[in-house]
This record gives C-alpha cells, structure tokens and sequence, in this order.
C-alpha cells in the first residue's frame, strides 16, 4: 500500500501515534482507522463494479444495435430477389447455341422445353446424371406426361 515506506519508518509512525493518542486510546484509533480503509475499499470496489457494468451495459446496447441492422438490412435479400427471378423465368437450355446472326437468342427460342416427370426425378434424385447433361428431352405428348386416371 506504501511503497515508499520501510519498517523503520513505520516504527517510527507508530512511535509517533503511541506518544501524541497515549497507549490508551491507540487501539481506538487503529480501530477507526481499520474502518475507514475498509469503507475506503468498498467504495472503490463498489465505484469500479458500477463502472464495469456501464461498459458491459454500453457493449451490450452496441451488440443490439448491430443485431438489428443486420435484421433490418438483409444481406441476402438481393440474393434471394435474384433466385427467386431465377426461378420464376422461362427454362433456358444450355445445349442450344446462338444464332450466328444475333449476339443473343432469346429465352424462347433457346429453351427446351423438359417434361415435369424428368424435371422431378432430376430433383428427387440427385444422384444420377442432369437431363440436360445426358442427351436433349423429347418432347412427349401430354397424355404421356401423366399416369392414367384410376
């Protein structure tokens, strides 16, 4: 607590108080002065323990604002805008070349179109090769497209 002190000057201190308070009130005061840097210490642990919670509280609020505007922004949502026109937009087939006269043919034109019983097996199962990938879709009839009604 004081670094600056040493034993001899501590004694002499002590010498000090024993011949100005007397022998008799000395435990008194040592006893007061006990107290004090007890109510000294807590109220410097209790001031640090307040400070620490309004950082704590501060880095908290921080966090909630930052949890929000991620809430609020979306950082996906282009993403997701796009996938979902993606999605909604005409099938385009990637074995059709353009016409050597245009720089693009439109989707249209261009896009086979892939009965659903060969687009839900592609789904269903992952495993096996890509319609797309294997050889070009016939074009079957609509009353082969569904089972027979029972």
């Amino acid at each position: 607590m004081f670094p600056d002190l040493s034993w001899s000057h501590m004694l002499l201190v002590l010498i000090v108080a024993l011949v100005v308070v007397g022998p008799k009130d000395l435990p008194k005061l040592m006893r007061k002065m006990g107290q004090w840097t007890a109510k000294a210490r807590g109220m410097a642990d209790q001031f640090r323990r307040s400070f620490d919670e309004m950082a704590r509280q501060s880095e908290l609020d921080e966090l909630r604002k930052e949890l929000d505007e991620l809430r609020n922004i979306r950082p996906l949502a282009e993403v997701d805008h796009q996938m979902s026109q993606m999605l909604a937009g005409p099938a385009v087939s990637m074995d059709a070349a353009p016409e050597s006269g245009s720089e693009t043919a439109p989707a249209a034109e261009t896009a086979a179109p892939v009965p659903e019983a060969v687009a839900e097996a592609a789904i269903a199962d992952p495993g096996e090769p890509h319609p797309a990938s294997a050889e070009p879709a016939q074009v079957l009839p609509q009353s082969d497209l569904h089972p027979p009604a029972p």
